[in-house]
């Protein structure tokens, strides 16, 4: 049995929040102190580490499921079936739905049922569940919609990966730069093509590491509100990615039984352009290589890191073709990966 993604879809907001409209932030010391520097000088060096430029946030009237919903309405059109046919609709999302300037997550009902309200689908067969895995989310959505349909329980499955980081972000805190929002969805199902799922890989690492990425305070201590927002170490998830992913990718890459020179490309969460090319080039490392031009496409300098979005939408727009000099073809080897708060690692070896 084949199971292979047969749809995509992705929904990227209009709203562009580019560097220079940070450039009037009050950003703070996480102790709450002033910051030698200039907005334009951290705004310099921060496009040098993270390579972003601008990135998307959500229009206030709509939410998070309201994306989802519009980028699963694509998914489902571009695989041409039946929405009554989907056996599961698994969204992967840290947050919920958030309303603008609200100070509460709102998660009842999931947000897989809110999709499934909108979608319209009276199947009460369709299960519809949401997914906190942190970034790697919608691998790990990919990963579970293939075990149902290995096992004979599903057939197809409507996987999302969709989230508003955009409101849960501290803007005393230089790191809310990184954050954006966006959303994508695939079809995975049964295929009589060749290819698909060749296998995958998944670990979590909580001893020292669970709390890289937490909820806490603002930066600014003046601020009385019980508001809490993301927060991260970032050093630490630096290093701890650098150690940890390239290992994992190889791994996974050894299970499936291909070589590394077949791989012709490696889809990985646009979390840190910088973090992300030291990723990819220890994974070559690792083979004794060089990395291959072109091997990692991008997508962060224009939508910065929506989460679990990033790997969906990314790949959606490739097979689109709108990401320049970018393109998958029939019978690619490509690997999906992806790391983030939990901290979660996983991968997936696809042929497309």
């Amino acid at each position: 049995m084949n199971i292979k993604i047969t749809g995509t879809g992705s929904y990227i907001p209009e709203d562009i929040e580019k560097n220079e409209d940070f450039y009037n932030h009050e950003f703070l010391n996480a102790d709450g102190s002033t910051i030698n520097s200039s907005n334009e000088v951290i705004v310099k060096k921060f496009k040098a580490i993270t390579g972003i430029e601008e990135r998307r946030y959500l229009k206030p009237g709509l939410l998070n499921s309201d994306m989802a919903f519009y980028a699963a309405k694509k998914a489902i059109a571009d695989a041409k079936i039946d929405k009554e046919t989907l056996d599961y609709i698994i969204i992967a999302h840290n947050y919920g739905d958030i309303k603008h300037d609200a100070q509460q997550s709102d998660t009842v009902p999931s947000v897989a049922s809110r999709v499934k309200h909108l979608l319209k689908i009276k199947n009460p067969r369709c299960v519809g569940y949401d997914l906190l895995f942190g970034c790697p989310g919608w691998v790990e959505g990919v990963i579970q919609a293939n075990a149902f349909i290995k096992s004979g329980i599903a057939k197809r499955c409507l996987v999302i990966g969709s989230e508003t980081l955009s409101r849960v972000i501290d803007k005393h805190d230089r790191d809310s730069m990184i954050y954006s929002d966006g959303a994508g969805a695939v079809i995975v199902e049964e295929s009589n093509d060749e290819g698909g799922i060749m296998c995958h890989d998944s670990a979590t690492f909580a001893l020292e590491e669970a709390h890289y990425i937490y909820f806490g305070e603002t930066n600014k201590p003046e601020d009385s509100s019980q508001r809490r927002y993301i927060k991260m170490y970032g050093r630490k998830i630096y290093e701890f990615a650098l150690t940890n992913v390239p290992l994992a990718l190889k791994a996974c890459l050894e299970k499936s039984g291909h070589s590394i020179n077949e791989v012709k490309k490696i889809l990985i969460h646009q979390a840190n352009e910088k973090m992300d090319e030291a990723i990819v080039n220890r994974f070559y490392k690792l083979h004794n290589m060089e990395v291959p031009e072109g091997i990692m496409p991008m997508s962060i300098n224009t939508l910065g890191n929506s989460s679990v979005a990033t790997v969906p939408t990314l790949y959606d727009l490739i097979l689109k073709g709108q990401i320049e000099n970018q393109e998958i073809n029939t019978g690619d080897l490509i690997i999906f990966a992806s790391v983030g708060a939990g901290m979660n690692i996983n991968a997936i070896v696809y042929k497309h």
